[in-house]
């Protein structure tokens, strides 16, 4: 799609998420085959996205007033995702998707994951394995084998075709009184472990992506969640915020919701049919 040199990250993919108000006024008067050569151009599109090399594209029928469909989108080049979001915004033709959010973000590590050193010390001192035991070089090799895939699908992840979206902005408090970033490092790893854990009592129900925006975008992060039922995203998201990064130091953006369909689904169950 793109014939200059790529702009690949050091490590991780570029993402972007694309929210568009569908023009039906301008839609309803495109005589009928106009509008079936605009849908098959759209879905043409899409497939062609899909078989592009490291890009995943995932669409979606928003569930709000303020947004008709989404896109979600994860390459590695930021080539492509840019020549991708231009050719999705006019896919339909001029002044038909009217784009009303958009938010660019990169995968990325965490930086308050548990090191091994750590690990180490806690088989230790917390179950009491002797470092020169054959139980303690397991559960190292375990470990290892576990942090591996964790920073595999922080970094290059394999997005699920569950059928509930859910995708927020978020940053972090810089106000005089709660600066997170004016807390010791210890204090924020702390922190965060008992956010994350939260999280993990979810796993099987709901999938989630962070995806990072420092300097990016006007957040600082990405939050998008997969699950199987409206009722688990809300779950989640409510006891996540009487925990104390999130109730002290969080700062939320609008929440856009959708269902994770196919575009000729899509088309069947909007006024964009016919």
């Amino acid at each position: 799609m793109t014939e200059k040199p790529a702009l690949r990250l050091k490590e991780g993919w570029h993402v972007l998420h694309l929210f568009y108000r569908v023009q039906f006024g301008q839609w309803e008067v495109l005589a009928s085959d106009r509008r079936s050569a605009a849908k098959m151009k759209l879905s043409v599109l899409v497939q062609e996205i899909q078989s592009l090399p490291f890009t995943q594209i995932l669409t979606f029928s928003i569930i709000s007033p303020r947004a008709d469909i989404g896109f979600m989108l994860l390459t590695d080049d930021l080539h492509i995702a840019n020549s991708i979001e231009k050719k999705l915004s006019l896919s339909l033709g001029a002044d038909i998707l009217a784009p009303v959010f958009s938010y660019y973000s990169v995968t990325e590590r965490s930086e308050y994951t548990t090191s091994e050193e750590e690990y180490a010390t806690s088989l230790v001192t917390k179950v009491g394995l002797s470092p020169e035991s054959s139980e303690f070089a397991k559960a190292i090799l375990e470990f290892r084998h576990r942090m591996q895939k964790y920073s595999q699908d922080r970094l290059y992840p394999n997005m699920p075709d569950w059928p509930v979206v859910c995708f927020y902005p978020m940053t972090k408090r810089k106000a005089v009184a709660q600066n997170w970033y004016l807390l010791p490092f210890e204090k924020r790893k702390d922190l965060m472990l008992g956010h994350g854990s939260i999280g993990r009592r979810y796993v099987g129900r709901i999938r989630q992506l962070i995806t990072g925006s420092t300097g990016l975008d006007d957040a600082e992060w990405g939050i998008t969640l997969f699950a199987h039922d409206v009722f688990e995203i809300k779950s989640i998201v409510y006891e996540m915020r009487f925990d104390a990064v999130s109730a002290q130091y969080a700062d939320f953006g609008q929440f856009y919701l959708g269902l994770q369909l196919p575009l000729d689904d899509y088309f069947k169950g909007s006024s964009c049919n016919g």
